[in-house]
């Protein structure tokens, strides 16, 4: 059976595994109604739907019940080429056909403890994502007077009180300055509440293959709970089949004998590959044992920690082969990046 899921209607398409009859029906979103649909097939079932904005709900629902759920992941879906109409009964069609065949891609279905930390941390990545953009406004109005902090570094308390200071003679000019220091004041404290909850919730499920992580440069507590929290089960994969996962993999055509590839493949999740983008820019610098990775080795087994020194010796050998080689740097990061990943799923399939 496969299902075309939206916000406010289901469109259903179930086909007789023995006679090959085709059943269709337009279903509420109610989880009881599709269960009390189900029943009245002639079983076993088994249902598929593709993932989206609506989640994992139905999947637990259905799962809690006895019914097989697989959701499948849109863009691995086969498609004929030269199929030009989508609507959402052929959809539905299409999903029953390919889990009757079994030629469908499944996405990892996460507990419900599990998305939750992975909405409280994207929380966090927005609220970033948000204080970023409002200073960018911030800054920017203030180059538009000629108007540059000088002082040290900014964002800082002494930057703080250095905007404070700024008047200016025009009253809407100042309202508009107004507006967007509050603006990051207020992104500011979220995110810092956001920070405090995600230290809160160290101590999970999460924890252990946090602490392995942290034994990388690179991998903060934070980070090693985004990357946990959106990987989630990491024996899904190996330490090659990672890399495609993040998009990190090149784009390869290869059609007799040429072969070609080209950039990254951006493919998969963006948050992963933007936490280990950055996280392998800090394999860059001389290596050096120093305290803050020191404090979290302490935390880790000694398996981890021996694991991830050689690690972190490996990818600083790496970047000086790229430098000799003159490599660009955003080149040469990816490529570490791509190598991170690896040792990120050594160091989370570990057994202590």
């Amino acid at each position: 059976m496969g299902l075309d899921v939206h916000a406010r209607s289901i469109v259903a398409a179930a086909i007789d595994g023995v006679t090959g009859e085709l059943i269709q029906s337009r279903l509420t979103p109610s989880h009881v109604h599709i269960r009390s649909w189900l029943a009245d097939l002639p079983g076993p079932v088994a249902v598929a739907y593709e993932a989206g904005p609506t989640g994992f709900g139905l999947s637990r629902s259905l799962t809690a019940a006895g019914i097989r759920c697989e959701v499948v992941a849109p863009s691995k879906l086969q498609r004929p080429s030269g199929d030009r109409v989508k609507t959402d009964a052929r959809d539905a069609v299409h999903l029953a056909r390919l889990l009757r065949l079994d030629e469908f891609t499944a996405v990892w279905v996460p507990t419900l403890d599990q998305e939750t930390a992975r909405d409280l941390v994207r929380a966090r990545e927005d609220a970033r994502g948000d204080l970023m953009q409002a200073r960018h406004r911030l800054s920017k109005l203030l180059l538009r007077q000629g108007l540059v902090y000088s002082e040290g570094r900014a964002w800082t308390g002494a930057h703080e009180a250095w905007l404070r200071r700024q008047r200016f003679q025009s009253p809407a000019l100042q309202l508009a300055f107004e507006s967007d220091f509050e603006a990051v004041l207020t992104v500011q404290a979220r995110r810092d509440r956001l920070d405090e909850a995600i230290a809160m919730a160290q101590d999970s499920e999460f924890t252990p293959i946090v602490r392995r992580l942290g034994c990388l440069r690179g991998i903060s507590n934070l980070t090693g709970l985004a990357l946990a929290v959106e990987v989630g089960d990491w024996h899904r994969f190996t330490g090659n089949s990672i890399g495609s996962f993040v998009g990190l993999v090149p784009s390869e055509c290869y059609s007799g004998a040429s072969r070609v590839q080209g950039s990254i493949t951006k493919t998969g999740n963006t948050h992963l590959r933007r936490l280990l983008v950055e996280a392998a820019w800090h394999h860059r610098a001389r290596y050096a044992i120093g305290k803050t990775i020191q404090d979290r080795w302490e935390l880790a087994p000694v398996a981890a920690r021996a694991r991830g020194d050689a690690g972190n010796r490996r990818l600083h050998a790496r970047w000086n082969s790229f430098r000799e080689r003159r490599k660009r740097h955003v080149v040469a990061n990816v490529a570490i990046a791509r190598e991170l990943s690896g040792w990120c799923w050594s160091l989370a399939v570990l057994e202590e």
